[in-house]
This record gives C-alpha cells, structure tokens and sequence, in this order.
C-alpha cells in the first residue's frame, strides 16, 4: 500500500509515524499541500491521510488508485463523504485521543480566569507584594469553584471528561439537552435552564445546520452578567458579532475562544480586531497536547491495519 500525508506540518516535528509507517510499502510526507498541488501529490496513492486538506468530488474522481481516505481528525467537513462512498473509497476519522487534553485545556482557562494566576505574579513582579504593610497583596479577587455551574453543550467524550474533572472541584455539572428538543432525557437539563443558570457555559457540540449560530444574540442575553464561556469546539457555533456585543455590553463578563470560523483567521477577522480585555483567543491548539497527537497518530495505524484487514474500524463513509 502506497500513502501520502498531505498536511504533515499540523502535527509537532516530537511526534512518531512509526505506527502509521509500520502498516505500509510506502509514505511520502508533505508538509503543505495547496489546492493545485492535491491531484498530482494523491494520483498513484492507495491511500490519502489529510487534516485540513479539502478532497471534493471533483479530486477524488481523478484518483482511480484511491482506496482509502484517512482524517486525521475527528470533523469530516473536509472531505465530500457521498462522493467517496460513491466511488468505493473508504473514509476514517480518529475519535476520542484528545478528552485529556481539550478536558485539561478548559479547566487552565477557568482555573487562570477564577484564581488569576497571572495578574498575581504581575503584582509580585513590579513590587506591589514587597512594599505591602501586611503578609498578603490581594489584587484581583480570588474565586473557588465549589458550587458554581458548569453548562455542558456537547457530552461527548470530550463533554463527559469535562464534567468528571468538574465533579472533583465540587461543581454542578448542568448537561444540555439539544434546542427545541420534544423530549429532555433524564440526565440533561433543558437547553435554556442551562443557558440560565450556567456560571461557565463551555462548548463541545458537533458544527452541523443545527449548531452553526447556536450561541447568538439570544442565547448571549440569557446568560448570567457573570458568565464565562469556553468554546473548542467550532467557531461556527457562536454568532462573533453577537459575542462582541455582548463582551462590550457586558452582558456576560468573559469568553475563550480556541476556535474561530476561519483558521488561520485573518488579520481583519471581526475577533482578531476587536482587543477586549474580557475575551481570550487561543490558536486551536486544546486539542494538542503532545501525548494527544501521538494518539492521534497511533489510531491511524490501527485504522489502515483494519482496512488492511477487511475490519471496519472507525469508518464514517
């Protein structure tokens, strides 16, 4: 079997592809492939790995060889999976290698944002600490989490791994039922109490037609003065000039955001441009703890040895 990895520059230079490498007669590793380049780079490929690179219809009929496409990814929206089926090319995506890492992610921005870790080594570093008359400089307010609401879209792995790291800080953990649901199921909360009552609202849904926009003006103006929200998920999910409103208005009091609608955003993207000091973008990188992209790697070596095999394992064509 012969493979091409297209995008190998969004994985650490630290991480192996032994076990990707292991399963096949050949590899060639881009580290970028351009939308020109894709037909050329995939035509004498058996199998195709991509990140972010798109494979339309239009490319992947011009790859007779093709066999299998692998993302290396969880979200599918980069390849056109109808297509693939249509000319009997397998497709697999890798899930759940990063609930350590996106879990882990969430709480060092609640944990920095309720401690404020970095406006107190501020203060000890220009002095405030040293010249004060008692033990102690307070500054900013310290906040425990014990008894706050955490507000879970999402409960998933990622969503489930978020509420067990809540459960050992004492919080309650308030799991969303979907919008405009008949029926609520017996572990969830209707979506609007949620919304309500959450001091942290954070964000691990799917982006489908019925998640794109979920955070808009209304959802926003529900929301506790207070509230935090968390998104590593999709950046389509929030309305961005609603959140900036709402950020400016105060009408809720922080958001981190490690997803934006387009990646890598432009210099001229609305969130990019704004500079609030009660909003925080990370460059999508919860996901990506060292330990979690090799895990990433490793199950796609496990997704090829099972095609290799005649074993369905984690195919979504």
């Amino acid at each position: 079997m012969r493979a091409v990895f297209l995008d190998q520059q969004t994985f650490k230079d630290e991480v192996s592809f032994a076990a990707i490498s292991a399963q096949l007669s050949q590899i060639t590793h881009y580290r970028l492939t351009s939308p020109k380049d894709i037909v050329q780079r995939c035509q004498q490929a058996d199998i195709v790995i991509t990140n972010k690179v798109v494979l339309t219809k239009k490319i992947l009929s011009q790859l007779p060889e093709l066999k299998l496409i692998c993302i290396a990814a969880t979200g599918t929206n980069n390849v056109d999976i109808d297509a693939a089926r249509a000319l009997n090319i397998a497709v697999t995506n890798v899930s759940r290698y990063a609930r350590h890492s996106v879990s882990q992610y969430v709480f060092a921005q609640i944990l920095e944002y309720y401690n404020q870790t970095s406006h107190h080594l501020k203060n000890t570093r220009q002095g405030l600490w040293q010249h004060s008359e008692t033990f102690c400089y307070h500054g900013n307010k310290i906040t425990e989490l014990a008894g706050k609401a955490i507000g879970i879209i999402g409960y998933g792995h990622l969503g489930q791994a978020v509420a067990h790291i809540a459960k050992a800080f004492d919080m309650q953990v308030l799991i969303a039922e979907r919008p405009n649901a008949e029926s609520v199921r017996g572990d969830r909360l209707p979506f609007n109490k949620v919304i309500e009552q959450a001091d942290i609202l954070t964000l691990h849904c799917p982006q489908t037609p019925e998640t794109e926009q979920l955070i808009d003006q209304k959802v926003l103006q529900a929301m506790k003065p207070s509230a935090m929200l968390i998104n590593t998920a999709r950046g389509a999910i929030i309305d961005d000039n609603a959140l900036i409103a709402a950020l400016e208005q105060h009408q809720i009091a922080y958001a981190v955001l490690d997803v934006l609608d387009q990646e890598p955003p432009s210099d001229s993207h609305p969130l990019i441009q704004c500079d609030l000091p009660n909003l925080k973008l990370t460059a999508h990188i919860a996901w990506a703890s060292i330990e979690a992209q090799q895990r990433l790697i490793d199950i796609i070596g496990d997704n090829i040895a099972a095609f290799n095999g005649g074993i369905m394992l984690n195919r979504v064509d």
